[in-house]
């Protein structure tokens, strides 16, 4: 079964899983076309984070594809001259914004280790996609028409809008001859096609030549390695919870979210209740506490992993959870050894894909990728666009605290909250793979579905589908639109601070049930599962 954020992509990953490739193959496949369908949210000029599990050897691993700094970057990458950070849409249409990609080089790393079916047959759905052209979907004509630095951009506006400059509508067929030449050349000669040459160089002159240049180099972009990391696992009642490690925040703070949440009677309260909403937004505040303080690229910033995950620390943190009155603003906690840090400035917009594999053989595959905020940093190159991570990293690198853990340094990875996600029962067996879209809130989004069905004993496509809330540490946040709504004078009777908001997940997971696989799609989004 392939569970992803588009038909075309989910079509292609379960082609390769029918002709006889493995999870790895699928997942790669699927990603391709994600990058051509979906520009918006992932692509070659971005990055991502996978775990991959190996039914065969029952091993986890974890693939670390985020995007690094240039070497030249420093801390005070988004400050003006005055010292004060810089307007978001300036930071982010702008060259600084842009990290050395690692979508390609993480995929790469997957197929090396554990793929099965030939690296270049995994590209022909987007190549074909590419050249005979695709129908553009709602979502992605929506977001075409309300993007104003799409439409000033030099590169990405020839694209994405007609000649008479009227953006392009749903239906209307693309094609992307660039990037389908691009495709066919990393089919051919593997990662190097993308890092050295010609194309490394276009990425580099494209950066640089921007109102305000960003300083990538070559040898930036042929110096970029994906990285296995170990997994962080966390136990929930009865399962083994296991995510992304730093950089990611994702592993972490689901893990921590979950632990502060086991000594309640969870189960015992209905999905969406006052009682449900309230705990898992105290849960969040605190959760996001830590994660904002203490979590960043491990290369550069000792992580105290084992403290935020020591059980007896969680339940320390869990007695800040008033039943009947909100914390409001929770403070961090105090982790021994640890320096003090500076508070957290970054603004991680939501624009991002997940998908979710599971094989004949029982391997799955987590995989959450991204270009940052929609159509990234709005540069294109051959065809597809570049990211703007760097605006992950906290603009304001130090304050009276210290410096911020998570600060911008010339190879560094910036901090994400990408929560690829996979579950094991208590024999170890595999239960479930999940993940979503969703910038900062992606944390809350997967753990909101694990709760589901962990505790709620919800279905995979229940679970997804569900009224949206909780908080990251900056007041209560309900789902615009849905019966949890109805709740806010109870909230702020609690000193809940509420706001109703959109919030589009991407929630795409496959549950693996003594009956067979379960898929379950977001419907905020365009996505299916496919499977048998």
């Amino acid at each position: 079964m392939v569970a992803a954020a588009h038909p075309l992509a989910a079509q292609a990953g379960y082609e390769i899983l029918k002709s006889g490739g493995n999870a790895a193959d699928a997942a790669i496949a699927t990603q391709l076309v994600l990058a051509l369908v979906e520009p918006q949210s992932s692509g070659l000029g971005g990055g991502g984070f996978a775990l991959v599990y190996a039914a065969g050897e029952r091993t986890l691993s974890a693939w670390d594809g985020r995007e690094t700094a240039p070497a030249a970057a420093t801390p005070e990458r988004f400050l003006t001259r005055e010292g004060r950070p810089m307007a978001y849409p300036e930071a982010v249409g702008s060259g600084k914004s842009v990290g050395v990609p690692g979508l390609i080089r993480l995929l790469e790393a997957v197929h090396r280790r554990h793929g099965r079916t030939p690296w270049p047959r995994l590209f022909e759905p987007a190549i074909r996609l590419a050249e005979d052209g695709f129908a553009i979907s709602p979502r992605l004509a929506k977001l075409i028409a309300h993007d104003p630095l799409l439409a000033a951009s030099r590169s990405a506006k020839p694209y994405f809008f007609r000649t008479d400059g009227t953006p392009r509508q749903a239906g209307e067929r693309l094609r992307n001859p660039g990037f389908a030449v691009v495709l066919r050349r990393i089919a051919a000669e593997g990662g190097r096609a993308f890092y050295t040459g010609e194309i490394a160089q276009e990425i580099v002159a494209a950066v640089r030549d921007q109102a305000i240049a960003g300083d990538m180099t070559v040898e930036d972009l042929a110096g970029y390695r994906a990285l296995e990391r170990a997994p962080v696992c966390g136990e929930y009642r009865t399962r083994r919870v296991c995510g992304m490690p730093p950089p990611s925040s994702g592993g972490v703070t689901v893990a921590m979210l979950l632990g502060l949440m086991e000594r309640f009677p969870v189960t015992k309260m209905a999905p969406a209740s006052l009682e449900a909403v309230h705990l898992f937004a105290e849960a969040g505040r605190l959760a996001y506490a830590d994660r904002d303080r203490y979590i960043a690229d491990p290369d550069f910033i000792p992580q105290p992993i084992a403290q935020l995950l020591d059980r007896g620390y969680l339940r320390r943190r869990s007695q800040l959870i008033s039943p009947g009155r909100s914390l409001g603003t929770a403070p961090p906690g105090a982790l021994a050894s640890t320096p003090p840090r500076a508070a957290d400035t970054t603004p991680e917009l939501p624009a991002t894909t997940h998908l979710s594999v599971v094989d004949a053989d029982g391997s799955a595959v987590a995989l959450t990728s991204s270009v940052e905020s929609a159509f990234g940093s709005r540069i294109m190159v051959r065809g597809f666009l570049l990211n703007n991570q760097l605006t992950d990293f906290a603009w304001i690198p130090r304050d009276a605290a210290g410096e911020a853990a998570n600060s911008v340094r010339g190879g560094k990875r910036p901090r994400s909250s990408m929560s690829p996600t996979v579950v094991f029962d208590a024999q170890d067996r595999l239960r479930l793979v999940l993940g979503s879209p969703g910038g900062h809130q992606i944390i809350n989004y997967v753990a909101q579905a694990l709760v589901g069905v962990i505790d709620w004993g919800l279905d995979v496509q229940q679970a997804v589908s569900q009224p949206h809330f909780g908080s990251r540490n900056r007041g209560t946040e309900l789902e615009k639109g849905t019966a949890v709504e109805a709740l806010v004078p109870q909230l702020r009777a609690r000193g809940h601070d509420v706001r109703a908001m959109d919030m589009p997940s991407g929630l795409h997971g496959i549950a693996i049930t003594p009956a067979g696989l379960v898929g379950g799609a977001d419907p905020r989004r365009e996505g299916v599962a496919l499977g048998e």
